[in-house]
């Protein structure tokens, strides 16, 4: 099974070097190289989420380690290696990648200005987000990230749209740079914190489990640990450091902003699980109200900057911001139901927005606007559309049968256990505003009398229809039986140090 991870992270940058080859004239041949690729990691990830129970004993599963660097000067015997491996929360997040990037592949079809460019990128992307769920080497882990990251760029200031705010321009440049200015800046907190720890550990390695297994000092690790909150947290969509997020999402193309809100910003909140909280425990413990904190505000503001938006584009935008910080409410709680909610939060999360950025890009196709106020009754001419946001809105704000239920209840649940009464009771308003900010925009753009305007509206592609289906599913497949994703997140978040019960 350590094939298949490793799989996971070759078929996509093979692919990108097979596009490479076919003649740019071949437009269509380059669409069905990238289906059938995508495909490919779909199917390998529900082979990984579905295999890990097979496989007995417990922490990591399906190991490979490819030796990379040893008995090189300092590095000493262990060195460098290109070691995967998955437990229970990386999991369902490598399943998560796997379905996000085969529904984004369908929605990006009928992108034509230099379609071959924008799946080469578009997979050099999926080939970092899978390496950083997998890696269990801090060198490999942050080279993964990086690349994961770095293609956003030219996605985005190439293949983007620019913004019209009357006479206010944000450009799609604007959004690009924004992003890649925030993400390198935490990036360099991250590379601090990693030779820290190596430096500290003394142990000639960046393997993880070996760093695990040091007792760092208490001083050190409440020293250290920042660098990893803030670090990962700018891609988690941390506040006060979350504002390239809205702007790069609107900037982006529909397929590159599900990718984007749907697995990119996991890595951030991953990173802080799997690096900061698992390597530093007591530094965790320390920061863990300051966590809080950052995280029942982004809950709370990106709730409220939601509400007052009317492109539509923007609301998801800021939904995610909120959403994102439940996931840090999560993680700060420290006790196994919170941080499960967490790893449920990324899951439910990555799904319903992808799913209505979906939506957004398959309107805006065909109306070339995302201002809400003009629309209306847009569910007698797309009555399919108009059915796949009532879900991912009704997922959004907590609907029990949805994923999003499922996971804000342990999230709450642990958030109460954990003592933080005002940050929960701060996080079910969040919750609230939630509700109030999807049920108005569902009343005022697909309900009520058609806006004659909108006559010339045709349902969603066949494509954007079977992408937005899969999502679905796997909404309605956490929320009605979450079993099989409570049973492997709970089983390793109960062995991650100061984790409590």
């Amino acid at each position: 099974m350590g094939g298949v991870l490793f799989a996971l992270v070759t078929v996509p940058l093979c692919t990108a070097v097979l596009i490479m080859l076919v003649p740019s004239r071949y437009p269509q041949l380059v669409r069905y190289v990238a289906l059938v690729s995508a495909g490919i990691q779909f199917a390998l990830s529900l082979i990984v989420f579905f295999a890990y129970e097979f496989q007995g004993g417990r922490g990591l599963r399906f190991g490979f380690r490819l030796d990379w660097l040893e008995n090189v000067g300092f590095l000493g015997k262990n060195g460098i290696s290109l070691h995967l491996a998955v437990d229970g929360i990386a999991a369902p997040l490598v399943l998560l990648t796997g379905l996000v990037i085969f529904a984004a592949v369908f929605v990006s079809w009928n992108i034509s200005y230099r379609n071959k460019d924008f799946f080469v990128l578009l997979f050099l992307l999926v080939a970092g987000v899978f390496g950083v769920f997998e890696s269990q080497d801090l060198f490999f882990l942050f080279f993964w990230y990086e690349v994961a990251v770095l293609p956003m760029y030219l996605l985005i200031a190439v293949w983007g749209a620019s913004s019209n705010f009357g006479t206010f321009v944000r450009t799609k440049e604007y959004g690009a740079m924004k992003l890649v200015l925030y993400l390198v800046a935490g990036s360099v907190l991250i590379f601090i914190g990693i030779f820290a720890t190596f430096v500290e550990a003394d142990r000639g390695t960046f393997d993880l489990p070996v760093l695990g297994q040091v007792q760092y000092d208490s001083g050190f690790q409440k020293a250290v640990f920042p660098f990893y909150m803030i670090g990962f947290g700018v891609l988690a969509g941390m506040w006060p450091f979350h504002t390239w997020s809205p702007d790069g999402h609107v900037a982006a193309p529909t397929g590159v902003s599900m990718l984007h809100a749907g697995v990119l910003m996991k890595l951030g909140a991953f990173g802080i699980l799997r690096v900061g909280m698992t390597l530093l425990p007591e530094g965790a413990e320390f920061w863990a109200p300051v966590l809080m904190t950052l995280g029942v505000i982004g809950a709370l503001y990106g709730a409220i900057s939601a509400l007052a938006q009317t492109d539509l584009k923007y609301m998801v935008g800021y939904s995610s911001v909120s959403h994102m910080g439940f996931v840090l409410m999560g993680l700060a709680t420290m006790n196994d139901i919170g941080v499960s909610g967490a790893v449920l939060q990324m899951f439910a999360h990555g799904a319903m927005t992808a799913l209505m950025f979906a939506n957004v890009g398959a309107l805006y196709d065909q109306a070339h606007t995302r201002d809400m106020t003009t629309f209306g009754g847009i569910a007698k001419k797309m009555p399919r559309h108009s059915a796949f946001w009532a879900i991912a809105g009704l997922s959004s704000l907590g609907l029990p049968g949805l994923a999003g239920f499922i996971a804000e209840f342990h999230i709450f649940v642990g958030t109460f256990r954990a003592g933080y009464y005002w940050a929960g009771a701060a996080g079910i308003l969040a919750a609230a505003i939630t509700a109030t900010y999807i049920l108005r925009m569902l009343a005022r753009a697909y309900f009520g009398p058609l806006n004659e305007k909108w006559e010339s509206l045709r349902e969603m592609r066949l494509g954007e229809q079977f992408a937005g289906a899969l999502l679905i599913a796997f909404l309605l497949f956490m929320g009605l039986w979450p079993t099989p994703f409570i049973d492997r997140i709970s089983d390793t978040v109960a062995n991650i140090p100061g984790i409590t019960s």
